[in-house]
């Protein structure tokens, strides 16, 4: 898969699931549920004990899902992972040499940013996106809309705190996606082992993203 169409896919469903768990077995099966839930996207973040090699796991067991990393902070992790596969790069903060370490490796770089300053810096850097994290914490819907007034040629993920209740309002305020983690990759369903449950928020959050773009489009 090229970047070009991995981006177009990412755009297209415009959710990413972030795969935070205690375990690399927990974090192959949510991958899976969601893909079953119609969103084959996945970011396995750092924090996921063996992280590296559930992103090599996933990658050669389903070449049509897209597998990213996320808290990437050293750029030797970067290159690591995008030797297993990754076909993004995501961080929690801006770090311009892990933003050109991506684009030099033709995979796509969203890293984190919160101020304007950030925003425009990444943007500058040549990222794909710029994901706003943590979102919530400093005015949600209202603060993406904010930042898409002066910047509307930004593309830019809202992450932390997304919820069924809140991503319609993120996808209106301007965001092209959305990242989200607990709320859709919910810890009970993983402990219990139960993707319907985990497949059933997949489509949930699909069809509310659907529903904002027509708003949208409507408008």
């Amino acid at each position: 898969m090229t970047k070009a169409e991995a981006r177009q896919r990412i755009e297209e469903a415009g959710i990413i699931p972030a795969v935070r768990l205690s375990s690399a077995e927990d974090a192959l099966f949510a991958a899976e549920a969601v893909a079953s839930g119609g969103i084959p996207i996945v970011e396995v973040t750092m924090t996921v004990p063996g992280a590296l090699r559930v992103i090599q796991e996933l990658t050669r067991q389903n070449p049509h899902m897209i597998v990213g990393a996320g808290t990437v902070l050293e750029l030797e992790t970067a290159h690591r992972c995008i030797d297993g596969g990754a076909a993004f790069i995501t961080s929690p903060g801006l770090d311009i040499n892990i933003v050109e370490c991506a684009l030099k490796r033709d995979v796509l770089a969203f890293p984190g940013a919160l101020t304007p300053t950030e925003v425009i810096a990444a943007w500058k850097a040549g990222s794909d996106f710029v994901k706003i994290f943590p979102c919530v914490q400093v005015g949600g819907p209202a603060y993406i809309k904010a930042l898409k007034g002066p910047l509307p040629q930004v593309p830019v993920i809202a992450a932390g705190g997304v919820t069924q209740q809140t991503i319609a309002d993120f996808i209106l305020a301007g965001a092209a996606a959305v990242g989200i983690g607990a709320n859709l990759i919910a810890p009970d369903a993983i402990h219990s082992r139960e993707p319907d449950w985990i497949r059933h928020l997949a489509q949930r959050f699909t069809k509310l993203v659907k529903g904002a773009r027509q708003a949208t489009r409507s408008e």
